[in-house]
Parts: C-alpha cells; sequence; structure tokens
C-alpha cells in the first residue's frame, strides 16, 4: 500500500520535505529553473559596462534585449511537445548542456554583432520554464497544482532577481582577487552561471524521474500518435486567453528583469552595485508572491472554479497596469522602488494564477498548452521590447567622476514605461469581459477536483 501511494502524484505540498521522488523532483526542478533564469538574466546588471566596452549605441542596446527574449519563444512551443513525446527529464539534461555554451562563451564578444548573437542563443534557456511546469504537473494532484506550479515557478523566477542582486558582486569580486580589470569584469562573471548550469544537468538526470512511477522509459510510456498534443491546445480557445495574460504578466517581468538596471542608473544616477539591488527587489519577490498567486487561485477555484480564477487573473493584470504608471511616473528612486514592489506584487500572483489554470485546458496536452502560454510571455516581452527600443528617449549629461567632468550617454524609458502600463490596464479590462460572457461555461468545481493528474 505504501509503495502505491508514494508512485502517485501528491495530494499536498511540504516545501521542507525531501522525501519521495515528487519532492526530490519538485526542489530539483525549482532550484534548476532558479539557475536558468540567473544564466538568463546575468548580463542584465551588467550591461552598463559592456555597452561602455563594446560602445553600444541606444539602437543596439534595444536590439540585444529584443533578441535575449525572442529565440526563447520558438523553443517554449518546441520544448511543450518535446516533454510531452520524451519526458521532462531527458529533455532538461539537454538543454542545459546546449545552453551553457552561449553563457560560458559571450565573455569571447567584442563586437556587437557576436554579443547580439550570444544573447539571442542564451534566451532558449526560457524555455526551462516549460519543463518546470510540467514536471510539477505530473507530480502533484489536480488539488494543488496550482500551488505547486506556482511554487516552483516563483523560486526559480526569482533567479532574475538573485543575478541583478548578485552578478555585479562576482564581476568585483574578479576585479578584486586581480583576474581582470574592471572593464573585463562582465566577461568573466558569466563564467558562473554557465558553470552552474552543467551542475544542475547533472542533478536533474541524477536524481529526478519523469513521472511518480518512473521515467518513461521504465514504465512503457508511449505517446498516441493519433494526438498531437500541439493541435488540441491550440484549438481551445481558452489556450489563447491565458497567452495573451501571460505575457501582460511574465512579458512584463523579463522586462522590467532587463531594464530596470539601467532605469534606475539613467534616470535616478544610481550605481552599478545600487542599481542592482534595487533590481534585485523586484526578483526576489517571486519567491512569495507568485506561490501567493497559485494558493489564492486553488482556493478560489475549489469554491468558484475555472470562472472564479480567472476573474482573480483579471484584476490582478489591472493592480499590475496601474502600478506600472506610478512606477514610471516616481520622482525619485525611493518612490519607485516602492511602486516597482506593489506591481511586482501583483504581476508575479497574475503569473501563478495564469498557471494554476493551464493543468485544466487539456490534461492530456499540459505540455503543450505549457509551452504555448510559456511563449505568449516572451512574445509579449518581445513586443514590449519593441516598444521600449521605439520610446527611449536618448539624453547626455555631465557627471564629475575623481575630480573629472564626463558627458555620459542616458536613455530614458519613462515613457516607454508608461505606455506599457496603460497596456496591461487594457489587457486587464479584456480578460474581465472574457470571464463576464463565458461565466456560464466555467468547469464545476467538481469537474476540476476529477481532473486526472
Amino acid at each position: 500500500m505504501l509503495s502505491t501511494i508514494n508512485n502517485q502524484p501528491l495530494p499536498k505540498l511540504n516545501i521542507f520535505s525531501f522525501k519521495g521522488v515528487q519532492m526530490k523532483t519538485f526542489h530539483i526542478t525549482w532550484f534548476t529553473f532558479f539557475c536558468c533564469f540567473f544564466a538568463w538574466f546575468g548580463m542584465a546588471p551588467l550591461m552598463k559596462i559592456a555597452k561602455e566596452q563594446l560602445h553600444l549605441t541606444k539602437d543596439q542596446i534595444g536590439n540585444i534585449q529584443i533578441a535575449s527574449v525572442s529565440a526563447t519563444i520558438i523553443a517554449r512551443l518546441l520544448i511543450g511537445r518535446m516533454v510531452d513525446k520524451f519526458g521532462p527529464r531527458l529533455v532538461y539534461c539537454w538543454l542545459l548542456v546546449l545552453c551553457a555554451i552561449p553563457v560560458l562563451l559571450i565573455g569571447t564578444s567584442n563586437t556587437y554583432t557576436s554579443f547580439l548573437l550570444f544573447r539571442l542563443a542564451i534566451g532558449v534557456i526560457g524555455a526551462s520554464f516549460v519543463i518546470t511546469q510540467f514536471h510539477t504537473s505530473i507530480m502533484f494532484a489536480p488539488n494543488v497544482k496550482g500551488t505547486a506550479n506556482a511554487t516552483a515557478g516563483g523560486f526559480g523566477n526569482a533567479g532574475g532577481g538573485a543575478a541583478n542582486f548578485f552578478m555585479p558582486m562576482i564581476a568585483s569580486g574578479f576585479v578584486g582577487l586581480g583576474f581582470c580589470t574592471k572593464e573585463d569584469s562582465w566577461r568573466y562573471a558569466m563564467i558562473v552561471p554557465g558553470i552552474l548550469l552543467l551542475v544542475c544537468a547533472y542533478l536533474y538526470y541524477r536524481y529526478t524521474k519523469d513521472t511518480p512511477q518512473g521515467d518513461y522509459k521504465e514504465t512503457g510510456y508511449t505517446t498516441d500518435v493519433k494526438k498531437n498534443t500541439f493541435l488540441i491546445a491550440i484549438k481551445d480557445y481558452r489556450t489563447w486567453i491565458l497567452t495573451i495574460a501571460y505575457a501582460a504578466c511574465f512579458g512584463v517581468e523579463i522586462t522590467v528583469d532587463n531594464f530596470a538596471p539601467l532605469f534606475f542608473m539613467d534616470s535616478f544616477g544610481a550605481t552599478l552595485a545600487v542599481a542592482g539591488m534595487a533590481a534585485g527587489i523586484f526578483g526576489w519577490i517571486n519567491i512569495f508572491a507568485r506561490p501567493m498567486g497559485g494558493i489564492v487561485a486553488d482556493k478560489i477555484g475549489k469554491v468558484w472554479g475555472f470562472d472564479g480564477k480567472t476573474m482573480l487573473l483579471s484584476v490582478l493584470l489591472l493592480l499590475e497596469g496601474i502600478g506600472l504608471i506610478w512606477f514610471a511616473k516616481s520622482g525619485n528612486i525611493g518612490m519607485a522602488i516602492f511602486m516597482m514592489f506593489f506591481f511586482g506584487l501583483s504581476l508575479k500572483m497574475a503569473n501563478g494564477a495564469t498557471y494554476s489554470l493551464v493543468p485544466f485546458i487539456s490534461p492530456i496536452a499540459v505540455g503543450s498548452v505549457a509551452g504555448i502560454v510559456g511563449a505568449g510571455g516572451n512574445i509579449g516581452a518581445m513586443l514590449i521590447a519593441f516598444m521600449f527600443k521605439a520610446k527611449a528617449i536618448h539624453a547626455t549629461k555631465e557627471v564629475v567622476e575623481n575630480g573629472v567632468t564626463k558627458t555620459k550617454d542616458l536613455i530614458d524609458y519613462t515613457a516607454a514605461f508608461t505606455l506599457l502600463g496603460y497596456i496591461i490596464l487594457g489587457i486587464g479590462v479584456a480578460v474581465f469581459i472574457f470571464r463576464t460572457v463565458t461565466a456560464q461555461k466555467r468547469v464545476d468545481v467538481k469537474d476540476l477536483s476529477a481532473l486526472p493528474a
């Protein structure tokens, strides 16, 4: 009886437990996802140094930010289908090994073109999110899927905040130890996340299983070739509603991870370290905010079902939009950090609420739905990056450094953040209207609890 229970999806999440393949997989999955985000956004707080050394223009910076989120779109779509077919364990290991290569080599860049290509290749690591959500969904029962997915996603997303917080310190550490100059410190710092990805590949291969019962090969699992899970996912209109919603929350999260350090430095005169710590706060919110979104969504789902969860999502998006507008109009760095925390809390709870709905769109196509919705987040980030490139304002400012007056090139993203806030408000209203119009079609609470794992 005990072995039967141990081979089943867990009906509750105890984050302090490491017993059983389910909890081992949960912890290794979120930690691996954390390292993937750390690697993905490792360059964000160091862009100021790279920009000055490589003499990058405003438009080139915009192109690099677009590239950093673009490759993830296709990667997430492909990974979703691959995970459905081959299982999360092997797919994750190959992804980690392949993506470690551009992370380790970006420090060899000496031109804008090579830097752009490496940044594009690093973006593929963002597909790790799809595997994380798929693997967590398999390991936990329907009543806690939202909580488990949001917790794993939240802990993992915090890697973006960790990158903003720690990468400037790592760069400074290499300088302090005499390995490199300050100008070359970003090159050496990126070696650290590259090595982390390789360590995670070993841990994932050695200690996880595809399902509670074992790997696909061990259990004899085969994909029904007659059922194209990708087509099943794209034919359900709810997949596209969640895709748009995720573009409005996770797409904004990636944007802030990429642009916040530069925004704090150029708009408020913050140092590299201060800007990194301020932007890092946004990432650390993930530790509790995204899980909170999943927990609240699960509780609402028990009473009001799918429709109630959608209502929660629309409210969170509206709050996010309002917070973004106030953030853009902040008059000082203190107010900006406070408003970033406010809209960040709503945004990351919306992330969790979105993926509390994903497993219930089509239980036989969880990987494909997760991939499409996840890709939506990056499509949103890419479109926002194009908008930021167009709305960014180039400026110059006279500053005194070590008694010498210098002219600094600055980029002002105030107008871009303001417009983004109004766009998110509009999407929040659209999701609310969708929820209202389709209220009569909501899934019954009993149906939700009866869905297969």
